[in-house]
């Protein structure tokens, strides 16, 4: 075999390892765009560590811009690291970081909405929650997840059906297993009439203004407090 023949070859090998390893994570996990967040969070781990065994709240924008979790959750251990933008393929590929480590034994769980707008497919977005679940379970087995369903933002209205679709199937997955649970917060994003309450978005159509975090507080709270009294304690 002449070199320029086998330089070929090798040049061929290369490419074809560095398109598998480009289609085996997202773009945006590969930039690795949300370091700076991961850091930060990190760093005030060094500082102000969060409980371990507490209450885990994970995801996206919609959990990241919920200003008085705490006071709302009051008085259950709970702590925040979602971070805004995020798709459910970066959950897992940081989760090693920002998950796993704090031994959580609830974990409430909101991330999907950001799949749904980069038009991912339902079955995909619910077959990554399933993998969150499978590497929880793998070092934490006893952890309680609660998934908190993606709301039917205005902004997304032409996706309602992916958004429906989702639900759907996050919702029978979290009902075969009691250590599993899924809560709908959909019910109070609309009014008798079945439109949807714009007064609890921002502009955008698609986060939310206080009111919304003081309606979704009503419904998470009383399903993650009977879920800690479960696991609490143990």
């Amino acid at each position: 075999m002449n070199i320029t023949r086998r330089w070929f070859i090798l040049l061929f090998l290369f490419t074809l390892v560095h398109t598998a390893r480009a289609q085996e994570a997202p773009a945006n996990v590969a930039q690795g765009r949300y370091d700076e967040a991961i850091t930060a969070f990190l760093e005030a781990d060094k500082t102000n560590p969060p409980p371990k065994g507490a209450i885990l709240f994970i995801g996206s924008s919609i959990f990241q811009q919920w200003a008085k979790l705490k006071e709302h959750m009051a008085p259950l251990p709970v702590f925040n690291r979602a971070f805004g933008g995020s798709q459910t393929s970066d959950i897992l590929y940081h989760m090693d970081k920002i998950v796993l480590p704090y031994e959580p034994k609830v974990i409430v769980y909101y991330c999907g909405s950001n799949d749904i707008n980069a038009n991912h497919k339902a079955p995909a977005i619910a077959d990554r929650f399933r993998q969150f679940v499978t590497r929880v379970r793998a070092r934490l087995p006893q952890t309680r997840i609660l998934y908190v369903s993606i709301n039917r933002a205005p902004q997304k209205e032409d996706r309602w059906p992916v958004v429906n679709a989702t639900n759907t199937l996050i919702k029978e997955y979290c009902d075969s297993d009691k250590r599993l649970g899924f809560i709908d917060v959909n019910p109070v994003l609309f009014d008798k009439e079945g439109k949807p309450r714009l007064e609890l978005y921002q502009p955008d159509k698609l986060h939310f203004l206080e009111p919304a975090y003081d309606e979704f507080a009503a419904i998470i709270k009383p399903v993650v407090t009977k879920t800690w009294a479960l696991v609490g304690t143990k």
